[in-house]
This record gives structure tokens, C-alpha cells and sequence, in this order.
């Protein structure tokens, strides 16, 4: 029998934010088990806690979407570090803790209180490739003039991501991307990656994330590309580059799972880091019988 648990991320409001399976003891499963237990939940991503490589860090952590295991993804990471704190696996009141990821060791940081906000460090952040503004137009169903006068770009923090900056929240709500459009847009590419589209807010973001080649048609929250946003952000000019600078961004409203992300830079430009954070409400707790 395998003990689960499920929590909502990235919200304070029971059945919205991004759902995860959290499975408490791994340690006798192999990938091609979990993978298939990722495909049964058909959740966005499901995660799987087993025992630390070093002692010092809290757990390691495995992170599969129906399709495929990821090196890094946000929405698990916040919500597996709710899960080893509300099951004790973590000291209660502990402030900082690692889990061990494919990508490497993730920093967490947990304000305290009665709804704790766990915040993670975004993995450095690697450039890619510059796509047509037309090109990526056509494939979300919208008009060049939807677009932003700025070139999308692939960004990559163990989550490769292509950034598309739209000009209002009308035309994010109306963009679409199915598997067909998402193969003209990769162009030959073998490596699958997400497609972001966000406007601009008062409070910083109104975005909706694609992940067709993932087995995810759409994502909720996505906090493996939310500290990249930042990055292109601040590289065009669309948030402020100092040391303090913190926005929200809005993800999964159009889909009935109305997200907040939050992100704050530390140092100038994020030199000192960008952290993404979000709260976490429990939702079940299961066993699944193999």
C-alpha cells in the first residue's frame, strides 16, 4: 500500500491552485512504477519523497508529469515541502531546509504562521533561442498585433520555457496551443519545452502556461518558469531591477484554477537570486493498492 497525499499550490482557496500528489515512501518503487502511477494520478505533476542522498538535506525528491520525470518543477517542490512539514518530516517551525532534486540541491524557505508561505530559489537561469514574433502568433491562434513589440525567447531553469509577452489580458484568455501548432512552433526541435503567455498587471502578471509535449495541455502554475518570467522581465525592461522588486503573477483563472505566484529579486537584477513562493491548502489523503 502507498500512503499519498493531495494539496492544492499556490493558493489559500480549497480546489484551486495547481493539485499535486505527494507519495509519502517511494523508496521500494523504480521509475518505471512511478511513471506509471504519474499517468493513473493525471495530475500536471506528481511527486515522490524518498530518503536523502546527504543526511543534512530533508528528503529527495522525484518530480513525474503523465509523460515524462522532470529535472525541476516549481508547483512540487513548494507543495512536497508543505507535505514533510504538516507530516512532521521536517521540524515544525524550521525556517530553511534542501531537497534533493535531478537538477540539484533546492534551497526552501518557510515564513511561518497560521497559512506558512514556503518560498524556493529559482536554479540559475540559462538563455536560449529567439523566435519569430509571427511564428509564435500563428501557433497561439492570435495576431501579431497581440503581441508585445518584444522577441519571444526560450528561457531555461531545469524547465525549458518560451516566453511570450502579450499586450492585455483579452488576448492571453485567447490564445491556444494543441499538439499540432505546438510541433510547427518546436520546428524539428527534439527537446520538448512549455510556451508562457502573460500581460502585464497592477500587480504584475496575468499569464497562462502550455505544456502539450508534456502530456499537460494546461498548467495552473508553473513555478519552474515563474523565476525565468522574472528574468525576461527584468531583461526588457517590464519590472524593476532592484533588490526588494516583488510582483504576483496570475495563472489558471481562465481554467477554473485561479493561482498566485509570488516572486521577489534579490540583488540587483536577481544577481542574489529569484525566489518564488505560494501558499499550499490540503485537499486528501489516499492509498493506492499495488
Amino acid at each position: 500500500m502507498l500512503h499519498y497525499r493531495v494539496v492544492d499550490v499556490f493558493t489559500t482557496k480549497a480546489l484551486e491552485g495547481n493539485p499535486l500528489a505527494v507519495f509519502m515512501d517511494a523508496s521500494q518503487l523504480d521509475e518505471t512504477v512511478m511513471q506509471s502511477i504519474a499517468r493513473e494520478m493525471n495530475l500536471a505533476e506528481t511527486a515522490f519523497i524518498l530518503p536523502p542522498d546527504n543526511r543534512a538535506n530533508a528528503a529527495r525528491v522525484r518530480i513525474f508529469t503523465p509523460r515524462k520525470e522532470m529535472l525541476f518543477a516549481g508547483h512540487p517542490t513548494i507543495g512536497t515541502s508543505f507535505v514533510l512539514l504538516n507530516e512532521g518530516l521536517v521540524r515544525q517551525g524550521c525556517e530553511s531546509f534542501v531537497l534533493e532534486e535531478k537538477i540539484g540541491p533546492v534551497q526552501i524557505w518557510v515564513e511561518n504562521g497560521e497559512r506558512p508561505m514556503i518560498w524556493l530559489r529559482t536554479p540559475p537561469i540559462a538563455e536560449g533561442k529567439i523566435y519569430e514574433r509571427s511564428l509564435c502568433a500563428h501557433a497561439l491562434g492570435l495576431a501579431e498585433e497581440d503581441l508585445l513589440n518584444l522577441a519571444p525567447q526560450l528561457l531555461n531553469a531545469g524547465n525549458p520555457t518560451l516566453f511570450i509577452a502579450l499586450t492585455n489580458e483579452k488576448a492571453v484568455d485567447r490564445a491556444r496551443l494543441d499538439l499540432q501548432e505546438m510541433k510547427d512552433l518546436r520546428n524539428g526541435a527534439d527537446e520538448p519545452f512549455c510556451v508562457f503567455v502573460f500581460a502585464r498587471t497592477s500587480e504584475g502578471v496575468y499569464s497562462r502556461m502550455f505544456a502539450p509535449d508534456y502530456g499537460v495541455p494546461e498548467d495552473p502554475a508553473t513555478g519552474s518558469s515563474t523565476g525565468s518570467l522574472a528574468a525576461f522581465m527584468i531583461k526588457h525592461g517590464l519590472i524593476g531591477d532592484v533588490s526588494g522588486t516583488r510582483f504576483i503573477s496570475e495563472q489558471g483563472t481562465q481554467m477554473g484554477r485561479r493561482s498566485l505566484l509570488h516572486v521577489k529579486i534579490a540583488g540587483h537584477r536577481g544577481t542574489e537570486g529569484i525566489y518564488v513562493g505560494g501558499h499550499v491548502i490540503p485537499i486528501a489523503e489516499g492509498v493506492m493498492n499495488l
